[in-house]
């Protein structure tokens, strides 16, 4: 079995190597990065899986890193910082990561989430993939083998991977009502806590994606107090 790659950006040496113990005890393979300089070199070089990473570095912050992440890899972000205030957390988030833990954190808590992020993506050899390679809609296309989003302007803007997961569950089910505790489990592989706005984050990015287009048709609704469903056409 395949053992996945973890890249830990964290310029304070006790934390980064605390982390690098707690996730090579799990037996995953780690790789550790001061900042954003090493991180680019390490991602050059490695077959990175998840990326868990502070905001506070020295040079490029994690939140200018993340944005330069999503533009050229494809894997799961975990920001694990100090800054416990809703503006960093929903900022994170809007810049595309799955997952935001505020230090000090409990070690268990975050090798689950860190597994959970993780399993979301994994195939097994043997098992039959969805035949699915686009989904059309309303003049958009969801391209699943490059996990792009295409405008009816042939404009196309890669989805992080919450985003993608969102948008995929809402498109394989249309017309229905997706609960909030539905949608997170299928972008993070975790449970709904009290307070959480990481599905109402990323549904508002999803939106905005949709209103770069003028006189649009509302694409996703919002069913208060049950969740959101899908309203457009869906071309099978």
């Amino acid at each position: 079995m395949q053992t996945h790659n973890i890249l830990i950006v964290e310029d304070e040496a006790v934390t980064r190597n605390t982390l690098v113990s707690l996730f090579e005890a799990e037996g995953y393979n780690v790789f550790a990065a001061e900042d954003g300089e090493e991180m680019h070199t390490l991602l050059k070089n490695n077959d990175i899986n998840l990326v868990v990473m502070d905001i506070n570095l020295p040079g490029k912050n994690g939140l200018m890193l993340a944005r330069e992440l999503r533009e050229i890899k494809s894997m799961g972000l975990i920001f694990l910082t100090g800054r416990d205030n809703d503006v960093d957390r929903i900022l994170g988030l809007e810049i595309g990561a799955d997952d935001y833990l505020v230090k000090p954190f409990n070690p268990r808590e975050l090798t689950i989430r860190a597994r959970n992020l993780m399993n979301r993506t994994k195939v097994a050899p043997n098992e039959p993939t969805e035949a699915v390679s686009e989904y059309r809609f309303n003049g958009w296309v969801l391209d699943c083998d490059s996990r792009s989003l295409v405008s009816p302007h042939q404009e196309s803007m890669r989805l992080p991977k919450s985003e993608y997961r969102a948008l995929q569950l809402l498109l394989d089910n249309p017309g229905k009502i997706l609960t909030r505790e539905q949608l997170i489990k299928e972008m993070t592989g975790r449970e709904l806590k009290p307070n959480d706005r990481t599905v109402d984050v990323t549904i508002r990015r999803l939106r905005k994606h949709f209103e770069s287009i003028p006189d649009t048709p509302e694409i996703i609704s919002t069913i208060h107090g049950e969740g959101y469903r899908f309203c457009g056409e869906v071309e099978k």
